[in-house]
């Protein structure tokens, strides 16, 4: 494929920009734009689109010819073939065979009886000689239907082109033939109404060569007659004798630049006509878009260059061999460890910091003083099965006597079963604690990630370490338990029997029993005054309201706000439209089973006694994003006093026969009483010791003890776990992103270099002025049959002045009119017969002497000299007029 030197040219400039992209695998997206022929039908438009791509391809005929839209893909290519989106896979390299597949294509689609259709034909033609363009080839407008053509085919065509040639990366070939009217243009016409201002549109003059003898287009080609912004082009494509005597397109455009040069009309402007200039004009339009796109390519290429600097600046003169550089390195990955896992526990402001979840310090503070509290009081137990426990223990320690008082051996015994059940919510703090410690210690050794075997050995030897601390915490827990199971201390401040006893005698003893009714009216009390913390808020935030249908505001959001005494909502944050506000007296909480399609953590508030919680509800259903959120807020609730649920009193439906005996014993009855209370009350006391106490010892024993293992030790176990050279290895995958790094930071200033070479190399030609071309309207604007339109180029054609043409004489003016124009002579031309009516200026007339003080006053010399030219300037003047009569046949 041959014939556009111009896109030769470009083809190494955009090839060299391509080559530095794909080395920095960046996206380069030229976006080059779509070139599309729009004219009326046997315009010329298939020859102007095969004379740019300098090949024969497309079917050639009269009548419409191009009945689909044929979108050609040229891509750039060492090999040179087409290939047919229709037929992937199967190349031609003949282009013969490419045209006959078009036209059978075609005539698959739409028939052989002249019909059309809006899908288009995709051909790509590869070639070495091309740039990566798309042309687009758009059938004709006609206006009468013919054989299988529907009756609204002009609007069809209409529509079909405009949907091509809307688009703003779009050229338009306003291709219009010179032999008709060029206000009537369907070309000028289409290009008007998808480019008003002329900013993409170039206007195409054909078939100049086929014009009536004696008129020319040079008005238009000028632009001076219907301009258009960008101008017209005038070409003189091959007729179809000449395609059929296979005449090649170079040989077509050596008679096109014959023709202009040799024609009158056009020799003045023949270096803008004609084929080549066309090529050039579309490729200027090539390069302005190349260098349109290369500021931002350059801005992108300084932005990548400025963010690989510091990190290419370490590469520059990085040894691999080099034993003091890894020994450096090692030193300062493990002190950015430390620095690492003490901001993670202690918290920082760095910018680094986590945004999106709780981590760290701040997670483990959460299961502190959140997540372990809820689970301790989360414990169920069967509160019917206690009070059976109890009475057991009361009828077993009596024996086969009759207990006259409250035992005090069936507090203890029930005491010790209620401190036992506390070891599995410390144990289980331990286990989250030690699993969140693991995932600190895995993020702050990710940086080591260029020496895999350090930070493999890194993360081995300070995870042991926690595994050992975990066992050492949980004996610690352990014996804590133990502790508090050792000793039952029932002179505590807080327990309610303390101070509370009375001493009666027996007969061999004196035994020390609880008042019944002082520990029964300090447990209720107490429970009624267990939230007494005034109405302070507890927590803020968004929950949806689950149970509430969608009309009624239910998928929404809400604004809650939860104090010691109330739990309230409003539209939004601000606070300003409450919708409602429940008390939480006798309120308790409990979990709702998650949907199979809810992506919400849903728990409830409900009353226990049955009664309504909010309008007709018996719960109130409260959604959340996450299971941290439903954790975070359960605490909150437990610390408003609104407590989890527990196995209801009615979960077993009958009571054994043991229990119904002893609830017919009001005596029993009591004492089971007051030692429930009395439990109650110390197991207040001992969950308080160990929400305190389990925290801390995780603190003491491993927390702080794992900080000061990594601060202090931590160096000493690499250098003894093995050879440092060999743990200081280099990841293959670190040494191809150094050798990466590198090369990209050489290839980015390479391209940038390569971009100043082409901003050098081309030069932008600026948009032309606009121009007056309020002579085409635009849409239905148009005018109408019988409507005087604008003067036709083929009415103002003028007739050349041939010179084998001989000269007529002029008439001779008259009535003052004046005479023709006088060819331009290299000779002065004397003034027409009447006066000065052919505008040429009078001829000198010398000045006779004796004028007074003029040249007869000078000495006489100088008027010898002056007479001399007189005569000689009259003597010329005469000698031309009558050469210029006797050439219009006049007689002096």
């Amino acid at each position: 494929m041959a014939g556009n030197t111009g896109m030769e040219q470009l083809i190494p400039i955009v090839n060299k920009l391509q080559d530095a992209f794909t080395q920095l695998g960046v996206h380069m997206q030229l976006d080059l734009p779509q070139i599309a022929v729009v004219g009326g039908q046997s315009a010329g438009k298939s020859s102007v689109l095969e004379n740019f791509v300098g090949r024969d391809f497309l079917p050639r005929g009269s009548g419409i010819v191009t009945r689909r839209p044929l979108i050609l893909q040229l891509i750039y290519h060492p090999h040179e073939y087409g290939e047919f989106l229709h037929k992937k896979g199967e190349r031609y390299t003949n282009f013969d065979e490419i045209r006959k597949e078009i036209e059978a294509d075609t005539d698959r689609i739409t028939g052989n009886n002249k019909g059309i259709s809006n899908l288009p034909i995709n051909l790509r033609v590869y070639s070495p000689n091309v740039l990566n363009l798309t042309l687009i080839d758009l059938p004709g407008l006609t206006k009468v239907p013919v054989g299988d053509q529907p009756q609204d085919i002009e609007q069809q065509i209409r529509n079909m082109i405009m949907t091509y040639i809307s688009k703003d990366s779009c050229l338009i070939l306003a291709v219009s033939p010179a032999n008709s009217d060029l206000a009537n243009s369907d070309a000028l016409k289409l290009s008007k109404d998808a480019d008003p201002d002329g900013l993409r549109t170039i206007g195409v003059i054909t078939k100049l060569d086929l014009m009536d003898e004696g008129t020319d287009a040079r008005d238009v080609l000028e632009n001076k007659l219907l301009p258009l912004r960008r101008g017209y082009v005038g070409v003189v494509n091959r007729s179809q004798k000449d395609i059929d005597g296979k005449k090649d397109i170079k040989a077509a455009m050596a008679a096109e630049r014959k023709f202009f040069l040799a024609h009158p009309a056009y020799r003045h402007v023949a270096d803008r006509m004609g084929t080549p200039y066309l090529q050039r004009v579309l490729n200027q339009q090539l390069t302005n878009h190349i260098r349109e796109t290369l500021p931002s390519l350059r801005d992108k290429l300084q932005k990548q260059l400025l963010a690989m600097e510091k990190e290419v600046e370490q590469y520059k003169h990085f040894r691999p061999d080099d034993p003091s550089i890894k020994t450096k390195a090692m030193l300062q990955m493990i002190q950015q460890v430390q620095n690492d896992f003490e901001r993670a526990i202690e918290g920082s402001g760095s910018a680094a910091i986590n945004t999106n979840e709780l981590s760290g310090g701040a997670k483990i503070n959460r299961l502190f003083h959140e997540r372990f509290p809820y689970e301790i009081v989360r414990m169920e137990f069967d509160e019917k099965e206690l009070r059976r426990e109890i009475a057991f223990a009361i009828r077993n320690i009596h024996g086969i006597r009759v207990g006259l008082f409250t035992p005090d051996m069936a507090f203890d015994a029930i005491v010790k079963g209620q401190i036992a059940r506390l070891k599995e919510p410390s144990l289980k703090c331990v286990d989250l604690v030690v699993q969140e410690l693991t995932n600190v210690v895995r993020y702050c050794t990710l940086k080591m990630s260029r020496y895999p075997r350090l930070q493999e050995e890194t993360e081995r030897i300070i995870t042991t370490h926690i595994r050992e601390r975990e066992q050492i915490c949980k004996e610690s827990i352990l014996l804590m338990n133990e502790c508090e199971l050792a000793y039952m201390n029932t002179n505590h401040e807080d327990f309610i029997g303390f101070a509370k006893y009375q001493y009666q005698s027996s007969n061999s003893s004196c035994r020390r029993v609880p008042n019944l009714s002082d520990a029964q009216q300090t447990s209720e009390t107490s429970s009624k005054s267990g939230r007494k913390l005034g109405n302070q808020v507890i927590r803020k935030g968004f929950m949806s309201i689950s149970n509430l249908g969608f009309m009624k505001g239910g998928s929404r959001d809400y604004w809650f706000v939860l104090t010691s005494e109330s739990l309230s909502w409003f539209k939004d944050e601000e606070e300003r439209d409450k919708k409602y506000m429940l008390m939480l007296d006798g309120l308790k909480i409990k979990d709702i089973e998650q949907g199979f399609m809810s992506r919400r953590h849903v728990f409830a508030l409900y009353n226990p006694d049955q009664r309504n919680v909010y309008k007709d509800y018996k719960e109130l259903q409260l959604g959340v994003e996450t299971q941290d959120d439903m954790d975070s807020w359960k605490a909150s609730f437990l610390r408003a006093g609104v407590y989890p649920e527990k196995v209801s009193d009615s979960a077993n439906g009958e009571e054994g026969t043991s229990e119904g005996s002893t609830s017919m014993d009001p005596q029993l009855e009591r004492q089971v009483e007051t030692i429930r209370n009395l439990v109650d009350s110390y197991m207040k006391i001992v969950t308080k010791t160990t929400r305190d106490l389990v925290p801390k010892s995780l603190m003491h024993l491993m927390i702080n003890n794992t900080k000061e293992f990594i601060n202090g030790e931590l160096l000493a176990h690499l250098y003894a776990s093995g050879d440092q050279s060999s743990m200081m290895e280099e990841s293959p995958e670190e040494a191809r992103k150094r050798e990466e790094m590198l090369r990209m930071y050489h290839a980015c200033k390479e391209a940038l270099k390569i971009i100043g070479d082409v901003s050098m190399a081309t030069v932008t030609t600026p948009m032309p002025p606009p121009v007056k071309d309020n002579w085409l309207p635009t849409g239905q604007d148009s005018p109408k049959i019988g409507q005087s339109g604008p003067p036709s180029p083929g009415g103002s054609m003028r007739k050349p002045i041939s010179a084998n043409v001989s000269r007529a004489p002029p008439p001779v003016p008259g009535g003052g009119r004046p005479a023709p124009a006088i060819p331009t002579r290299p000779t002065p031309a004397p003034p027409s017969r009447q006066g000065n009516a052919g505008g040429l200026p009078p001829p000198l007339i010398p000045s006779r002497p004796g004028g007074g003080s003029g040249i007869a006053n000078a000495p006489l010399p100088q008027r010898v000299q002056q007479a001399a030219m007189n005569a000689a300037a009259g003597a010329a003047v005469n000698a031309a007029a009558n050469e210029l009569f006797s050439s219009f046949g006049f007689k002096k």
